[in-house]
């Protein structure tokens, strides 16, 4: 995947503790480092979005959606 190169002002503790993942050898570089967190921090930011959106679908209305869906095919199922 092709990269860019971006500069990126951060606190003076928050580098200290970057370089220390990469003095450990978490990560190879701090670009590496920068990029995980971002990754990380977006999907995070993606699934909080999916759970708001989720919690304003009304659970009766929802369920009133499948049962309808399940009588129509209802009568083709085979009986257990």
């Amino acid at each position: 995947m092709p990269t860019a190169k971006i500069a990126v002002t951060v606190d003076r503790e928050l580098l200290v503790r970057l370089d220390r993942l990469v003095q450990e050898r978490r990560f190879a570089s701090r670009s590496q480092a920068v990029q995980a967190a971002i990754q990380d921090q977006l999907a995070r930011l993606e699934k909080n979005r999916l759970a708001r959106e989720c919690a304003k679908l009304d659970p009766i209305a929802e369920q009133r959606l499948a049962d309808e869906g399940l009588s129509a095919d209802a009568a083709q199922w085979p009986e257990y």
